[in-house]
């Protein structure tokens, strides 16, 4: 009997451990790395090769060092208040973590999960929400405004006949830049500022001219509600955050003012940042500017366009949002400037760089947009050819915004072009 006791707590005992164990230590069929702050998931995949899981981690570490320096550097410079920032390469979320303060006046500090809002950085989630739409077909590229929002007037018949959700995604309507900005911030409902639009005065037929717009650009959401009948903060959540496991990633106010982590936004003071209110504009325009997150879930969200979650949405679907629909002309805006600029689009809530890096006339892309609301200011760069998303939330309109995706990008090239004879070496002698 006693040999009996002894034989079923030793099964105990070795069950306990072998669990803590897996938690600890991913196995070779696991499909995460720890991460203390952030919720494991099968969505932050890491190598299983054992060479590959040695490589990672080296890069992964050398990728933190730098950016810990290249943050330090700005915040004690005074150009950063707080900041989140993911990075994916493949289908791991390689980097997911946060820097400086969420609240000048406090000694919390950033983290991975901390919350802030997008701004601008909604309308890509827009243009690939209609897209998803579009895969449906409950919804076409040329299908009318006017069709779906009978209130909806552009100037004269001609233009308000002719205004399709193409021209609305691609700020290509005919409207004057930030038509009405004003009274989405004024907490308008969509359907009557709708109606207003036949006060306004094109500056050219639609499809022509690409001309910015906050307002004109909130009508999809409309667009795609008459068209699936579910609001798009509902659509957002069926469709991506949650199957994405977006779990903190919001779109109305009440959720933001109840979230714990979050950074609250900063305006320039004489010596520095001081924290600013909360502001609940652009909730009456999700499409526009309404979502919050952190960095884990825009992680997940670079994952999910860079095509590695096919069951949720076929990369040739999702390739649609990034199809060049205008040219952006000039060369006066700051994403011009970057490294190797060549020339810019807009595609449906996207803009789409071509850029050449050193010698080569090869031209490659990113998938790019800024955001700012509320003194909230954020980037967010995908670059397909090398399977690789960059996305970097700041709770201050920063200086830094202009320049931190090249930044970064140089910062994961050189890491991931280094050799790592050493770390290799030693672990395929060990499996000899």
């Amino acid at each position: 009997m006693q040999r009996f006791k002894f034989l079923i707590v030793s099964a105990l005992v070795v069950f306990t451990v072998s669990a803590l164990a897996s938690r600890l230590y991913p196995s070779e069929s696991s499909d995460t790395l720890p991460k203390a702050e952030t919720a494991i998931t099968t969505a932050d995949k890491a190598p299983k090769d054992k060479i590959d899981v040695v490589l990672y981690s080296s890069r992964k570490k050398k990728i933190e060092a730098r950016l810990k320096a290249y943050f330090k550097k700005a915040i004690a410079k005074g150009d950063v208040v707080g900041a989140g920032v993911s990075i994916v390469r493949g289908d791991s979320i390689v980097i997911s973590e946060g820097y400086g303060r969420k609240n000048s006046l406090e000694s919390s500090t950033v983290n991975g999960e901390t919350v802030f809002r997008l701004g601008s950085l909604s309308k890509g989630f827009a243009g690939m929400l209609a897209a998803h739409i579009k895969s449906e077909g409950k919804l076409d590229w040329t299908d009318k405004v006017s069709d779906y929002l009978p209130e909806f007037q552009l100037g004269d018949g001609s233009n308000t006949k002719n205004v399709t959700l193409a021209n609305v995604l691609s700020h290509t309507s005919g409207t004057p830049y930030h038509s009405y900005t004003n009274l989405v911030e004024a907490g308008l409902p969509l359907k009557e500022i709708a109606s207003r639009f036949k006060e306004v005065m094109p500056i050219s037929e639609p499809g022509v001219m690409y001309s910015y717009q906050n307002a004109m650009f909130a009508l999809c959401g409309e667009m795609m509600k008459k068209a699936t009948g579910k609001k798009i903060n509902t659509l957002l959540d069926d469709r991506f955050f949650k199957p994405l496991e977006m779990c903190t990633t919001t779109t109305n106010y009440e959720a933001l003012t109840h979230e714990l982590n979050i950074a609250m936004p900063h305006v320039r003071i004489r010596n520095g940042w001081r924290a600013a209110h909360l502001r609940d504009n652009y909730y009456n325009a999700v499409a526009a500017g309404g979502i919050s997150s952190n960095a884990h879930d825009m992680g997940r969200w670079m994952r999910f366009l860079l095509g590695h979650n096919p069951d949720i949405m076929k990369s040739d679907a999702i390739g649609e949002a990034f199809n060049p629909f205008i040219e952006i002309a000039g060369h006066r805006k700051y994403y011009q400037r970057w490294p190797g600029h060549t020339r810019s689009y807009y595609g449906f809530g996207w803009r789409i760089h071509k850029f050449t890096e050193g010698d080569s006339n090869f031209e490659k892309t990113i998938w790019h947009h800024g955001g700012s609301v509320n003194n909230y200011r954020n980037e967010i760069a995908v670059y397909p050819e090398a399977d690789l998303g960059i996305c970097v939330l700041l709770n201050n309109m920063s200086p830094v915004a202009k320049t931190v995706i090249p930044d970064l990008y140089e910062i994961v090239k050189e890491v991931y072009n280094e050799t790592e004879p050493k770390e290799v070496e030693k672990v395929s002698a060990t499996t000899l």
